[in-house]
């Protein structure tokens, strides 16, 4: 038998944990909505801003980083090697805004590494590992351990004062991992 009491008790306990249970689930919404929102504003931002040529960052830590994640997605990891200071650079990062189609096969099967080369930071050491540059901007395609497969003055894919749209998706073709 339960004593009115007891039975008391055992209703306050239970709505307790019904608040508890919804507390923690609107908690949770929230979290999680803040999460969605803070890719979307950044999926927009991407969109909008083209990545930098950083001298402050890690170049073996970044290459650390998509070698990590490469190995996983089956993505080659393509290394852009140039700076700010360079009009080429700017000129191949507009380039891939503009060219939608271009750009949607080059994030989907490539990871690509900004490397800095500038007075500021010439990442002498980590540049030492590949074939000597001779322009700006190149780009060096790596396998998904990291392994270089293809060396690319970016010269050859332009034509006249811009990069051409077919050489560069040739080329990113070529270069792309063979998937079954």
């Amino acid at each position: 038998m339960i004593h009115l009491s007891s039975y008391k008790d055992l209703e306050e306990k239970g709505k307790q944990m019904r608040r508890r249970g919804i507390l923690f689930l609107m908690g949770l919404s929230l979290a999680f909505g803040q999460v969605i929102a803070q890719q979307k504003d950044t999926s927009k931002e991407a969109l909008s801003q083209r990545e930098k040529f950083d001298p402050e960052r890690n170049p073996e830590q970044d290459l650390k980083t998509a070698v990590a994640l490469a190995s996983k997605s089956g993505q080659r990891i393509l290394l852009d090697v140039g700076g700010e200071w360079c009009i080429w650079c700017h000129k191949l990062d507009k380039f891939f805004q503009e060219n939608v189609d271009v750009s949607e096969f080059l994030h989907a099967n490539y990871l690509v590494v900004k490397i800095n080369r500038s007075t500021e930071n010439k990442n002498e050491k980590f540049l030492a590992k590949y074939p000597t540059i001779k322009g700006y901007p190149h780009l060096f395609v790596l396998d998904g351990k990291g392994k270089l497969l293809h060396s690319q003055d970016t010269g050859e894919l332009e034509t006249g004062d811009h990069h051409d749209h077919d050489k560069v998706f040739a080329f990113l073709k070529k270069w792309a991992s063979k998937k079954d």
